[in-house]
């Protein structure tokens, strides 16, 4: 394996990207079955393709906004109509999603931010429907605010807490799927954004990163209709950096950090990075090159350049942390994980406290298997948390 002063003197090759057939087709496969387009219907799907002439980043914006501003149209009617709330829901959630796809991976064009926001807009109506209820949180922040949603689960008192969030795609209106785990087995869901994404006002790897994170610990701790001693966190892909950070950091306050996908130290190297972000990320639906707009944009780095100079600080090995007690840390990710290296895994579990992990043999990111229901993952996790959530 070459070193990382042997790549770094080999000039890098640009990141690469889908071309349009590429992507045409790549979106009909996952259409309705796989993400980002689990819940987008096969026939808009189709609109989409049909329309796309190519990969300009406001035209994909465009498209996907118009489908769902359609969708909200009617759910707008619907309610001026007195439908029921579950259809209520289910329309405006549909309208989200659509207008969420046109913002992904990240609003970075004008046409994406206002998709962007059409998808916050219709999330949002969507949340006044949902049962159980959603509370949306504003919280003060320093100087700014942090957004967070909170479902309680039916006929439980008092119950114990799961505080998650995704990467760098996937953001706190996108939980809903997970949340619904989380309820189900009778605990609280906050689902909120991790830095350098959606409302979290804070970048990735700004000091008060793991601030943001405090803050909601904190909040949590001072509610009287959830036990905020009983906590647990999940983060997940580029997220899950931060659930590991967290299990060591505020080991005393937390009773479990699930490890989704993420990076601890290898997935923070140039060594691993340079190909990930080249001729790697098969699994981003643009291709390597999108893969690297998003992680800078949480970042704040615009170039690969950038990004490879500045992530290597958030090392959990150089940082002194891993050989320090920690919560109890479950690692979940695929063995061919070509955006997060499984050996982090690894690395955590060579170091500090005992931990407990979940390879998939054939699992890609997030050890989604071709075949196996992502569902069977996040019962894995729920349960896991359940344990560590008793009292």
């Amino acid at each position: 394996m070459a070193t990382t002063d042997q790549v770094a003197q080999k000039p890098q090759a640009p990141a690469q990207w889908r071309t349009l057939d590429e992507v045409k087709a790549e979106l009909m496969r996952r259409a309705g079955r796989l993400n980002p387009f689990e819940d987008i219907r096969r026939e808009d799907a189709e609109q989409v393709v049909n329309a796309l002439t190519s990969l300009d980043r406001d035209l994909w914006a465009q498209l996907w906004s118009k489908l769902g501003l359609a969708y909200e149209a009617k759910a707008d009617a619907r309610a001026n109509a007195g439908a029921p709330a579950h259809e209520l829901a289910e329309v405006y959630t549909l309208a989200f999603d659509y207008c969420r796809v046109g913002r992904y991976p990240v609003p970075s064009t004008p046409g994406k931010l206002e998709s962007y926001r059409h998808s916050l807009r219709a999330f949002r109506k969507a949340a006044k429907h949902l049962n159980p209820p959603l509370e949306i949180i504003e919280l003060p922040f320093e100087d700014k605010t942090l957004v967070g949603y909170l479902q309680l689960p039916p006929g439980v008192a008092d119950p114990p807490v799961v505080l998650h969030w995704g990467g760098v795609d996937g953001w706190k209106e996108d939980r809903l799927r997970a949340a619904a785990f989380i309820l189900r087995a009778g605990l609280a869901s906050l689902a909120i954004d991790m830095p350098g994404t959606g409302e979290n006002p804070v970048r990735y790897g700004d000091p008060a990163a793991e601030r943001t994170f405090t803050a909601w610990l904190d909040h949590l701790a001072q509610r009287r209709d959830l036990d905020g001693s009983r906590v647990a966190v999940w983060g997940g892909s580029f997220g899950a950096y931060w659930a590991a950070r967290l299990a060591h950091t505020q080991a005393k306050r937390i009773r479990g950090a699930v490890f989704h996908g993420g990076n601890v130290h290898y997935g923070f190297q140039e060594t691993w990075l340079v190909p990930a972000f080249t001729t790697g990320g098969a699994t981003y639906l643009f291709g390597a090159g999108s893969l690297l707009e998003a992680r800078g944009a949480a970042m704040g780095t615009t170039t690969l350049e950038e990004f490879l100079k500045a992530v290597p600080a958030l090392s959990l090995l150089d940082m002194g942390l891993l050989d320090q007690p920690s919560a109890p840390i479950l690692g979940i990710n695929g063995k061919l994980d070509d955006q997060a290296p499984v050996d982090d895994i690894y690395l955590l579990m060579e170091h500090g406290s005992p931990k407990e992990a979940r390879i998939y043999p054939q699992g890609h990111h997030m050890g989604r298997t071709s075949g196996m229901p992502e569902d069977e993952i996040r019962n894995t996790i729920v349960t896991w948390m359940k344990g560590k959530l008793g009292r």
